[in-house]
């Protein structure tokens, strides 16, 4: 019986100290809301950037012809594309553009960090400059 109410007050004790996970963005769509696009992969591969964009720098023109995600750790950055723009401040994340030609702007005073998530074919190009 002690035994039992041991086990019992440990897993308690265990669950009320359990890690919490919180959903940053979930979406079958990207930032501009359109769909995201089904594919297979036959080797899937995982790449995890950290990309710093100085203040005042702007990226060029590109494309992602795999679907990605990331969260911004620090600064402001502005995604823009033809017809939208998003703003970020640090803490916000999004679903990026795939097949469509954007550019990243640090509109902001410190560097923009951002750590992007990209799921490809293995061996795929992640990011494409336009032309």
């Amino acid at each position: 019986m002690i035994r039992l109410l041991t086990l019992t007050l440990l897993a308690v004790s265990i669950s009320a100290n359990a890690a919490t996970s919180t959903d940053l963005v979930k979406s079958t769509t990207t930032w501009d809301g359109h769909k995201l696009p089904p594919y297979s992969l036959v080797q899937p591969e995982v790449t995890i950037k950290e990309i710093i964009i100085e203040p005042g720098e702007k990226l060029p023109w590109h494309q992602h012809p795999v679907i990605n995600a990331g969260v911004l750790i620090s600064g402001e950055l502005t995604v823009h594309a033809e017809e939208k723009s998003l703003k970020m401040k640090a803490g916000d994340s999004l679903v990026e553009l795939v097949n469509t030609s954007h550019y990243g702007e640090n509109t902001g005073k410190v560097p923009a960090k951002i750590i992007v998530f990209y799921l490809s074919e293995k061996n795929q190009k992640v990011t494409v400059l336009d032309k």
